[in-house]
């Protein structure tokens, strides 16, 4: 059933993550694709050269089309194009919101669908990403909790989200790089380039899937976005959202180096256990004293506790003091992301009033806490946090069992 929403008008499906015989080169390290250039047959000094061209067009110009690199000789391009491509995933669908919000289903080549959302902003424009397909934390206010998982995405298939939103937003530099030392005469546009702003100016691995389980393709697709050749975005401008992952996080602190978001959905183990079973393997106390410990943490770089609203189970007074004082016992610089409840087939919760959570806020703020209330984001289009669900796949059964057992307990 199509899920409603205004038809993004983005090309779709017309190129393949990957081609065939041919190697994509989107997710590669440098070296990797120089190794690349170098087993085709191009010789070291050669392929070195081609390696760094290929890297800014790709990362710094979004181009896909090898005969578009125009500082490549002509006579060196149908060779890449005969051996490599510049790949995109398939967009399967993509819907825009009513109020602004773009959600894109996207298929990898062998079939499998994920999801990625751009939320535009008045002062910035960030895209969730996601990380695998489907999940295995099974958080129970998720609707992506409720999909088997199936694999882990590539780093490519990370970055090329990034890449397809920034074709899809029409934000690539205009105009042509090329120098004058290995371009040919007939090419004469060269060093007409300008940088245009960017409305793409924030990523949050927040997307489908648990990121901390696919640590090394998520490592290696985040040092390709804040690489300062390429797409160039600032660590502090990303940002890795984990349920709890303890025995990871000190590692992406020290080799990703982003900030840290933390779902925390409750402050007591049995409710935790509940909304987030990830507790029952490393619980509160274990989670806070990760984060405690988190590399950069600090008043500036502060970490973001999501916490979802649910009617009658984790908004009452007693849960926001409680909230503060473990955020004081543990001196973590951080601040407190009030998420309203959004509501899915299925769901068993209800969000809080309006009125429950402008208090549960108060009263965080009134500890000298950050506390905002997020205002959900494409709900029309199931694109607001916990939403997201490839809509091709079909019940796990860990949702058959839930659906199940929730049956069984209505019927007393």
């Amino acid at each position: 059933m199509q899920i409603p929403g205004h038809i993004d008008p983005v090309t779709t499906g017309t190129v393949p993550l990957r081609g065939g015989n041919r190697i994509d080169l989107v997710g590669l390290t440098r070296d990797g694709i120089r190794a690349a250039l170098e087993e085709a047959g191009l010789d070291t000094k050669a392929a070195k050269l081609r390696s760094k061209q290929i890297w800014h067009w790709m990362y710094h110009r979004g181009v896909t089309d090898f005969d578009a690199m125009t500082d490549i000789a002509k006579t060196m391009r149908p060779w890449l194009t005969d051996r490599f491509i510049v790949g995109r995933p398939t967009v399967v669908t993509a819907q825009v919101s009513t109020d602004g919000t773009r959600k894109w289903l996207l298929a990898a080549a062998d079939g499998q669908e994920y999801e990625m959302v751009f939320i535009p902003d008045a002062d910035r424009g960030t895209l969730c990403v996601s990380s695998q397909v489907g999940c295995t934390l099974n958080c129970r206010f998720c609707h992506t909790g409720t999909m088997r998982l199936v694999r882990n995405l590539s780093a490519g298939e990370i970055v090329g989200q990034v890449l397809l939103a920034r074709d899809a937003l029409g934000e690539w530099p205009k105009g042509t790089m090329a120098s004058t030392a290995d371009v040919d005469d007939e090419d004469d546009d060269a060093g007409h380039y300008t940088a245009d702003g960017r409305m793409l100016t924030n990523i949050v691995m927040m997307g489908m899937g648990e990121p901390l389980y696919n640590f090394e393709e998520v490592k290696g697709a985040l040092k390709i976005v804040m690489d300062g050749d390429g797409l160039a975005l600032s660590k502090r401008r990303i940002t890795l959202s984990t349920s709890g992952v303890v025995p990871m996080m000190a590692r992406a602190g020290e080799e990703i180096g982003v900030n840290l978001a933390v779902s925390l959905h409750a402050v007591n183990k049995e409710i935790r256990d509940e909304i987030v079973p990830l507790n029952r393997k490393y619980g509160i106390e274990e989670l806070l004293a990760a984060c405690a410990a988190y590399p950069g943490a600090n008043n500036a770089r502060r970490i973001t506790f999501e916490y979802v609203m649910l009617k009658d189970k984790n908004d009452s007074d007693d849960d926001a003091r409680e909230l503060v004082r473990l955020i004081k016992q543990y001196k973590l610089p951080a601040k407190v992301n009030l998420i309203p409840f959004n509501p899915w087939p299925g769901a068993i919760y209800e969000c809080s009033s309006p009125e429950r959570v402008r208090a549960f806020s108060n009263i965080i703020f009134k500890n000298g806490i950050s506390a905002p209330i997020r205002t959900p984001r494409g709900r029309d289009i199931m694109a607001a946090c916990g939403q997201l669900k490839s809509a091709a796949t079909k019940p796990s059964r860990a949702e058959l069992d839930r659906i199940a057992e929730e049956k069984q307990v209505a019927l007393g």
